[in-house]
């Protein structure tokens, strides 16, 4: 009687080694996307401004504090960093001696006739997109985004944009369990908005946004040691 031989069928290994290669590569897509794409500084070192008008920011947020919070908080950033600021207070009443009130329709100026009223060699737009004190079930927070962009007056052209964001949560404990939690976020909500906690956040979203040497930000001014050092790419 002949016997039949069974043959089990083996998978090959080639399928696993191109499964694996699938999973590298999309570990590499990964990690590249939490990479900064390194920013284009072409324009900006061509242009080399050395004083920058600031526009009373924008206010995409409820609280009216915002734009004047901010204002008032730019100057130092931009001067540590090397550049000459007008004073914001001088730019935000020249624009309402000519009837204009509000950063919308300051920001409607064309840049050769910022550059022919001020003088500077560049101006830089911020819009508020997040102020205030926000509160959830089990935190709450005072947060401040914005945004910021800086033309060229002389040749309008687009140096340089980012954003940043600050909040008082930064560096919170989250210790004592979930009453803990609930009585830390009824507090803070208190405490910060009777002491209007989003002005020093402010701040804090102004130095990360403005001061030079961070990665894509803006590059140093002529008045800074660092000037034409830092190359212009991520650290």
């Amino acid at each position: 009687m002949k016997r039949t031989t069974m043959r089990f069928r083996i998978p090959s290994l080639r399928l696993t080694r191109a499964g694996l290669a699938v999973a590298a590569a999309a570990a590499l897509l990964a990690t590249g996307c939490a990479t900064p794409t390194p920013y284009d500084y072409s324009a900006f070192k061509q242009s080399r401004p050395s004083s920058i008008l600031v526009l009373p920011p924008l206010n995409s947020s409820p609280d009216v504090a915002a734009t004047y919070s901010m204002l008032s908080q730019v100057t130092l950033p931009l001067a540590e960093s090397g550049y000459y600021v007008l004073p914001v207070s001088l730019g935000d009443e020249t624009f309402r001696q000519n009837g204009l009130y509000n950063p919308g329709e300051m920001h409607e100026v064309g840049p050769q006739k910022l550059r022919e009223i001020f003088g500077a060699d560049a101006a830089l737009y911020i819009n508020i997109k997040q102020y205030g004190t926000s509160y959830a079930v089990l935190s709450s927070e005072s947060r401040v985004t914005a945004e910021a962009k800086l033309i060229d007056l002389r040749s309008e052209q687009l140096l340089w944009q980012g954003e940043a964001t600050a909040s008082s949560a930064e560096g919170r404990s989250s210790n004592g369990g979930l009453v803990g939690l609930l009585v830390q976020a009824v507090v803070a909500q208190i405490v910060e908005s009777v002491t209007n906690k989003s002005h020093p956040v402010a701040g804090i979203t102004s130095n990360r946004l403005l001061a030079a040497g961070r990665p894509n930000g803006i590059l140093y001014g002529p008045r800074s040691p660092n000037y034409q050092k830092d190359g212009g790419a991520p650290r």
